[in-house]
């Protein structure tokens, strides 16, 4: 078991090793992931969207991070928290803010909403509102890989609230005894909901749950977005070469409450004045600005680039259809089920 230092500094001398491209691609989808949140918020706060909705400020190196490390036939289970995920794994962005704004085009024909993300193509399998409720199911499909003899991979994403249910340890024994393709992926954004891990944990420093079950652990500065794209990189593909599973513990900060409407009150100001100190997209910006990969007209671009595509994604979701009622019990079953009723409310028991 091997821990990484959260501490990470990056020297001049490493953002030399990485090819320019690669650096302004992460800072542009890093702020992509920025600027969509923060769209979605306001629709949010408009009406245009409704149920829950949990968003990714603040976890946005982790995200593209992760993003970065898989490659397109690896498999990505996630919590609520999934928007970022979803748009790193490849999704089209109108599907994911249709899918929002409960349209027909979304990734779940607009029945699933914020916290049901799943498109097969891409391969993110969910987005699931029970906390840990994808833990076992991303262990089903890391076996169903390795009884194939598939070279896959499977992540699955949780919050740090995750690690202390049932599921979650049975899910790491298994894993782990019959060597399984998967990295657990730990988002540690410091509160859950409105707890701290201190306070809700005996062991606050997640990575070392990995010990009970021998899996490697690591703990990685998730506001570092090479730091993580490197950790994911070296777990997923000791997974993939070996069946070796892995704990991966990103750290980060949660800029606003557990969902749009958490006003977050719990916090105290040295908290929030941490998780601004360490936003990972200025951080990140002012470090290619220091190196010159980045400018001034440079930053104007990919602004406006951005700015662009949420915008694209807003409009593509407000001209979709919202579903037919008619369709409201199109899913309940794989296949048709023998005296499946499918009634509405308004709709009589009886015919004549």
């Amino acid at each position: 078991m091997t821990i990484i230092d959260t501490t990470v500094d990056h020297t001049d001398e490493r953002i030399a090793a990485e090819p320019p491209d690669t650096l302004r691609t992460l800072y542009r989808d890093m702020l992509f992931v920025r600027r969509f949140e923060e769209r979605t918020a306001r629709s949010y706060q408009q009406a245009l969207i409704g149920g829950y909705c949990h968003l990714n400020l603040g976890e946005e190196a982790t995200v593209i991070g992760v993003g970065a490390a898989m490659r397109p036939t690896d498999y990505l289970f996630t919590n609520y928290r999934e928007h970022g995920y979803a748009l790193a794994k490849g999704i089209d962005p109108g599907r994911v803010m249709a899918e929002l704004y409960g349209r027909s085009t979304g990734t779940s024909k607009g029945w699933g909403g914020s916290m049901h993300m799943f498109d097969t193509a891409t391969r993110m399998l969910g987005g699931y509102a029970i906390v840990g409720g994808q833990v076992p199911l991303a262990v089903g499909a890391a076996m169903a890989i390795d009884y194939r003899g598939g070279d896959e991979v499977v992540v699955c994403q949780m919050g740090e609230g995750t690690t202390n249910i049932g599921a979650f340890h049975e899910s790491l024994n298994i894993a782990a005894l019959w060597r399984l393709p998967i990295v657990f992926l730990v988002v540690n954004n410091q509160t859950g909901m409105g707890t701290t891990v201190e306070r809700s944990s005996a062991e606050p420093e997640l990575w070392k749950r990995a010990a009970a079950y021998r899996m490697h652990g690591h703990r990685v500065d998730g506001t570092d977005v090479l730091a993580v794209r490197d950790s994911a990189s070296q777990l997923i593909e000791a997974a993939r070469s070996d069946g070796t599973p892995a704990l991966l513990e990103a750290v980060s900060y949660r800029l606003k409450g557990h969902s749009v409407v958490d006003p977050a009150k719990y916090r105290s100001e040295d908290a929030v004045s941490d998780a601004r100190d360490n936003d990972p997209i200025l951080r990140w910006q002012a470090m290619l600005t220091a190196t010159g990969v980045l400018d001034e007209d440079t930053l104007g671009e990919i602004e406006t680039e951005v700015n662009e595509k949420v915008a694209a994604a807003v409009e593509f979701a407000e001209s979709s259809p919202h579903p037919e009622p008619t369709s409201l019990f199109d899913y309940n079953y794989a296949t048709p089920v023998a005296g499946d009723s499918r009634r509405l409310p308004a709709d009589p028991l009886f015919t004549s």
